[in-house]
């Protein structure tokens, strides 16, 4: 059907590969004309690097296992993030939202409006020149177009696009912080502009809402068809294909 979009309340906390090998699977459901909002948690807690990023070099892999730290490296571009207390999203959509920066700007509107529905002043970060992925932890600084309070993150975004289809995903912190990222960094550690919610709107505020907030958000600004039961078991089956890349040593240390 066209226009219509597939909305997955992932209610199961996964590890991040299984969470990457997921996302990777709707990006090719996207490439086959499906539309995806997923909204989801990891378990245990993870840092994620991006795609491009000099993990080995920039990250201490013997502190991270000494921790018991978990570690993926996402299919998306970006910077280190420290996946906890937080929701995460997905968008996976064929031809995306416009260009890539078009996109970019478009989904973080939508979880804008969706967080001032709950008290969340939230902005997007004015224009300003890429980061490259050599500044540093996601939450180090804001860059243009970027959710912000009062100058400090609340949403770390990642994209990939394939073929013409489009991946987004990204982190809208509700607690915590990003410490851990700065924990493991090698040199100096990089500043954490991170704002989770709670300490915007207090502690009241729970995954549920932001959830909820989302959902309506999307459903209002993107037209077409909504499926609120899509068949994730089948989504959940094809990512085993991927297990083995995001689990692999090589793909998360290899550059």
């Amino acid at each position: 059907m066209p226009n219509e979009w597939r909305l997955w309340v992932d209610r199961t906390p996964r590890p991040g590969w299984a969470n990457m090998a997921i996302d990777q699977t709707l990006l090719e459901r996207a490439s086959a004309g499906e539309r995806w909002l997923r909204l989801y948690g990891w378990s245990p807690s993870c840092l994620s690097f991006g795609r491009h990023e000099p993990a080995a070099r920039r990250y201490d892999a013997a502190r991270i296992a000494a921790l018991g730290m978990d570690v993926v490296r996402r299919p998306t571009g970006g910077r280190a993030v420290w996946h906890a207390r937080e929701v995460t999203y997905t968008v996976a959509c064929p031809g995306g939202l416009g260009s890539l920066r078009e996109s970019y700007l478009e989904i973080h509107a939508m979880i804008r409006g969706a967080l001032r529905t709950l008290g969340v002043p939230a902005d997007l970060a004015p224009p300003g020149g890429a980061t490259s992925v050599d500044a540093g932890a996601c939450f180090a600084r804001p860059v243009g177009g970027e959710i912000v309070v009062a100058g400090r993150k609340v949403v770390g975004s990642a994209q990939l696009r394939q073929g013409d289809a489009l991946l987004q995903h990204g982190s809208i912190l509700l607690g915590g912080d990003q410490g851990p990222v700065g924990a493991v960094t090698r040199g100096a550690a990089p500043p954490d502009l991170a704002q989770p919610l709670h300490a915007i709107v207090g502690t009241g505020l729970e995954e549920g809402d932001i959830i909820a907030a989302i959902s309506r958000s999307a459903v209002a600004r993107w037209t077409g068809e909504w499926r609120t039961e899509p068949d994730d078991a089948d989504v959940i089956a094809s990512s085993s294909r991927h297990a083995a890349r995001f689990r692999s040593i090589e793909w998360t240390w290899g550059r």
